[in-house]
């Protein structure tokens, strides 16, 4: 196992992108559905900033329950949490018996008005964040600790994944409590999720690329104008880039992940250009043979792909976090 980083240690570094928009949603029926299923509590704050809030919704159980964990899509500018009801049916997780929370952070916008750089460092940051809080509630919520899973979409997805992949985060040694608990995860599942954040090694996988160089503060007017000058200046972010790229962190005892890209319905073929670059399934394609090479469990799907296993996100978390 690679050694225990301390959070505080990542408010230094950071990168992380994808598309502002989200693939895929819940049809609207299903979504307003939804989103008339009241939170238990809600815009519960974890830190001081006002964007640092989450909703937790209770499900009703005897014994401590699973808890699942969503973050937001929107590439770290846009979208908050009310973004779960387009792409999970939380009213469907509590009938199974398992509690939902779904986080706001603070955006790359609020970054650079704090001229934090790299930006993405504060919304990759809260995340962890978040699951600790959560954690250090589990008493008082009646989460069962041991089965914590995080989902997401596109730029969730891939904050997920990190989460997931990454060695624990806590600070044992901290005076803060919540810093104290644990960020690792029971299992982890993503939608349209970016698992690289290399400039070269996604125009090697997709020859469009053009993410992710935001996240480190080129703020062109378009991400094709932004993409040359990072991949330019790719060597001098290359510690960064590994130290925020999921696939950077894959290793043995990752937990079991699932990754779907809806919207793809063809074989995804590296070296290909795409239809969609920033949700294109030769990410997935390339998280899958990474973590079958570790002998980690995971599950890749796309539209027609013809393969066996659970359909989506919603079904893989459920019988994840339920099987005995």
């Amino acid at each position: 196992m690679k050694p225990r980083v301390s959070l505080t240690k990542w408010a230094l570094f950071g990168l992380c992108s994808v598309a502002l928009t989200s693939p895929a949603p819940m049809d609207a029926a299903d979504a307003k559905l939804g989103a008339a299923t009241p939170a238990t509590f809600t815009d519960v704050p974890y830190g001081e900033h006002s964007h640092q809030t989450l909703d937790v919704w209770q499900a009703r159980s005897e014994k401590p329950a699973p808890l699942v964990i969503y973050f937001h899509g929107g590439g770290w500018q846009a979208q908050d949490k009310g973004d779960i009801h387009g792409h999970l049916d939380v009213r469907a997780f509590l009938e199974a018996g398992i509690s939902v929370a779904s986080a706001n952070y603070r955006l790359l916008q609020d970054a650079n008005a704090a001229k934090i750089a790299p930006p993405v460092q504060w919304p990759m940051g809260d995340a962890a964040r978040a699951v600790q809080f959560l954690r250090s509630k589990a008493g008082e919520w009646r989460f069962d600790t041991t089965r914590f899973a995080a989902t997401g979409v596109s730029a969730g997805g891939c904050t997920s994944l990190w989460l997931a992949m990454h060695d624990d985060m806590a600070e044992p040694q901290s005076a803060d409590p919540v810093a104290r608990e644990s960020t690792r995860l029971f299992c982890v599942a993503a939608k349209a999720p970016v698992v690289s954040l290399d400039p070269k090694q996604l125009r090697e996988w997709i020859p469009n690329s053009i993410f992710s160089a935001h996240a480190f503060g080129f703020a062109e007017m378009t991400r094709a104008a932004s993409f040359a000058p990072f991949l330019a200046a790719r060597d001098s972010y290359l510690p960064q880039i590994r130290r925020y790229s999921p696939i950077e962190h894959a290793s043995a005892d990752d937990p079991p992940v699932f990754v779907e890209f809806p919207n793809q319905d063809k074989p995804p073929v590296p070296g290909e250009a795409q239809t969609d670059p920033n949700h294109s399934a030769v990410s997935g394609l390339m998280l899958e043979r990474k973590l079958q090479a570790l002998g980690v469990k995971v599950e890749f799907r796309y539209k027609g792909d013809g393969r066996t296993g659970h359909a989506n996100v919603q079904e893989f978390l459920t019988h994840m976090l339920t099987a005995k």
